[in-house]
C-alpha cells in the first residue's frame, strides 16, 4: 500500500481551510521536503517516489485546497479563494505547523503554480525549488495559439462561468479523470490502479469539481494580476530553480521552458526527461534522482 510509513494529518489554516496530507515517519529526519500534486490528482502522484525520498528528507505531501481530502470551500466572484496566493498560504501554515520556516518544495502542474506564487510571496520559506511539466502561467496565457488551446483544452473549459462546466463534468467524474488524464501520449498506463481509483473518488466529493473548476477560474483572472504586478515590479524567484518536463509531453511544443522561467526567476536550470507529463508517475526513479541532485546541493 502506497505511504504505508507515512503518517496522515490535517491542519487547519486561519483562512478556514483544512489541508490534509501524510508525512513521513514518527519525527521525520532529513531536511523538510514539501511535495506539491498537479490536477486532477492528488498527494497520490507521489506514491512511486515518496519512500525513496523519505530515506533523504522529511516529506510532506499534501493535497491542495479543492482536491482531495482537503477543504472545498466555495468560489468567489472575484476568484480570490482559490487564487494561487491564497493556496501557496495554506502550504506555508502547513510547514509552520510542524516547525519548519525554512523548506524545499517539488511541485507538478497546478502545484506548480502554488509553489511558483509561494517563492514570490513567501521568499524566505522556500530554500530550493522543483518545477514540473510547466511554464509560467502568465506566458501560457499571453503565448496561446491554436496548438495550445488544443492540447490544454480543459484550461478554456474549466474557465467557463459556472454552472456549465461543474454540470458537465458533474454528470460523469470519471470519464472526465480518464479522459483528462488518458489523453497524453501513453494514455492510462503510467498510473497503478489503485492511483486511478484515488483519483476518481477524489472528484466525486461535494464540491471538488466546483473546486477545480476555481482553481483555473483564478488562473485566468486574479492570478494574472498578482503575476503582471510582479513583472512591473521587477520581482522574481529568488532561491534556485530547477525545472524539469516530459519531452513525450506539451510543455515544449509550445513554450522554450528554460526561456520562459528566466523571465520571471534569477537562478534557473532544467532539462526534458525521457517521459510525458506525468512525471511522478511516468519518471518515478529519474525523477527521484534529479531531486537529490539538487536538493542535496543545500547540505555542501
Amino acid at each position: 500500500m502506497p505511504f504505508e510509513a507515512f503518517t496522515p494529518f490535517t491542519v487547519g489554516t486561519a483562512s478556514g481551510v483544512d489541508i490534509h496530507g501524510v508525512k513521513s515517519g514518527e519525527g521525520g529526519e532529513g531536511p523538510p521536503l514539501l511535495l506539491l500534486h498537479g490536477h486532477p490528482q492528488t498527494h497520490m502522484i507521489w506514491h512511486r517516489c515518496a519512500d525513496e525520498l523519505a530515506r533523504h528528507f522529511t516529506v510532506i505531501a499534501t493535497d491542495l485546497r479543492g482536491y482531495g481530502a482537503s477543504s472545498k470551500p466555495q468560489g468567489d466572484p472575484e476568484h480570490v479563494t482559490y487564487s494561487k496566493r491564497a493556496m501557496a498560504a495554506d502550504q506555508v501554515e502547513v510547514m509552520r505547523h510542524f516547525g519548519y520556516e525554512r523548506f524545499l518544495v517539488c511541485a507538478h502542474d497546478r502545484g506548480a503554480r502554488v509553489a511558483h506564487r509561494m517563492a514570490l510571496d513567501h521568499a524566505d520559506a522556500v530554500e530550493r525549488l522543483m518545477l514540473l511539466d510547466i511554464a509560467p502561467t502568465l506566458a501560457m496565457y499571453e503565448q496561446t495559439d491554436r496548438t495550445f488551446a488544443t492540447l490544454y483544452f480543459h484550461w478554456f473549459f474549466l474557465i467557463q462561468p459556472a454552472p456549465l462546466p461543474e454540470t458537465l463534468i458533474g454528470q460523469n467524474t470519471d470519464f472526465y479523470i480518464e479522459r483528462t488524464m488518458g489523453n497524453r501520449h501513453a494514455g492510462l498506463a503510467p498510473f497503478s490502479p489503485e492511483a486511478l481509483d484515488a483519483y476518481r473518488a477524489a472528484l466525486r466529493e461535494p464540491g471538488a469539481v466546483h473546486a477545480i473548476c476555481e482553481d483555473y477560474r483564478a488562473s485566468a483572472t486574479i492570478d494574472l494580476e498578482h503575476d503582471r504586478a510582479d513583472l512591473e515590479r521587477g520581482h522574481k524567484v529568488s532561491c534556485p530553480l530547477r525545472v524539469l518536463w516530459g519531452e513525450e509531453g506539451a510543455i515544449e511544443r509550445c513554450f522554450d521552458p528554460l526561456d520562459e522561467w528566466r523571465k520571471v526567476a534569477r537562478d534557473v536550470s532544467g532539462r526534458a526527461l525521457a517521459c510525458g507529463h506525468y512525471i511522478p508517475e511516468e519518471a518515478g526513479a529519474e525523477l527521484v534522482s534529479e531531486m537529490l541532485a539538487f536538493f542535496e546541493a543545500t547540505e555542501r
